[in-house]
């Protein structure tokens, strides 16, 4: 997510900050610097001490070693860390301001969802700047700490699934003969355009304006129905939030 997060900077009209990387040694900071125009910094001492904002995307179980040269530089930090509360992070973090954020892979093409919440040691214009930052990725959507975890497994998750649709589409078009670039450029064309129409309307009013009554959609929909489709996305959205929540 870091490096989707770089790219969407990077190529975001308006943003004109110098993006710094660094790592635990994979050698990925240098590798996304080099394709962003960024600078891999020497440690993470180093970054904090050069930066104006610290994004601290790892995985949860690294935050204790990570912090080491953070806390004592006071730099604002703003965490990708998934199922990592504030006040969690305030524990470890204790005298720097701290935000989260959860966002979805889209960041990269600037259209991603970023769920945010901000810490109260985090000051109203910094609250303001962090979310104007996080604007140029997309949408920002204030969420309470609490509910972070349980919108991650809708928005953050859900890309995956609508990928997986649209591969088994794909791959039924070309089952039947079609190319699979153009059946790959009819599905994804479709998939774009389905999320224009579910800006201006409701889920259901969208599948009813598709599905005539007898017609070839409805068929399809009973044929989902019969697989249980439904439920099979509520189980989806349960096992995200249980394996965050262990």
């Amino acid at each position: 997510m870091a490096a989707a997060m770089a790219r969407g900077w990077a190529g975001a009209e308006g943003f004109d900050g110098e993006l710094l990387f660094t790592d635990g040694g994979s050698g990925r900071a240098a590798q996304i610097a080099v394709e962003v125009g960024g600078t891999a910094a020497a440690d993470n001492g180093a970054l904090a001490s050069d930066a104006d904002l610290v994004v601290l995307a790892i995985k949860p179980a690294q935050l204790g070693p990570v912090i080491t040269g953070l806390t004592a530089m006071g730099k604002p930090i703003l965490s990708v860390l998934g199922a990592t509360s504030l006040a969690e992070l305030g524990e470890a973090l204790p005298t720097v301001p701290l935000a989260r954020v959860m966002p979805n892979l889209a960041v990269e093409t600037r259209q991603g969802v970023l769920c945010y919440d901000a810490a109260d040691t985090v000051d109203e214009s910094l609250d303001q700047r962090l979310k104007e930052l996080l604007a140029l990725l997309g949408t920002v959507i204030e969420v309470d700490d609490s509910q972070i975890d349980a919108a991650t497994a809708v928005m953050g998750c859900s890309p995956a699934y609508v990928a997986v649709v649209a591969e088994t589409l794909i791959s039924e078009a070309a089952k039947e003969g079609i190319d699979p670039e153009l059946a790959r450029r009819m599905v994804v064309e479709t998939v774009a355009g389905t999320g224009s129409l579910l800006r201006e309307h409701a889920p259901e009013e969208v599948r009813t304006a598709v599905a005539s009554p007898g017609g070839s959609t409805e068929a399809g929909l009973k044929a989902l129905e019969k697989k249980k489709f439904r439920k099979a996305l509520q189980r989806a959205v349960k096992a995200s939030l249980k394996r965050m929540r262990k």
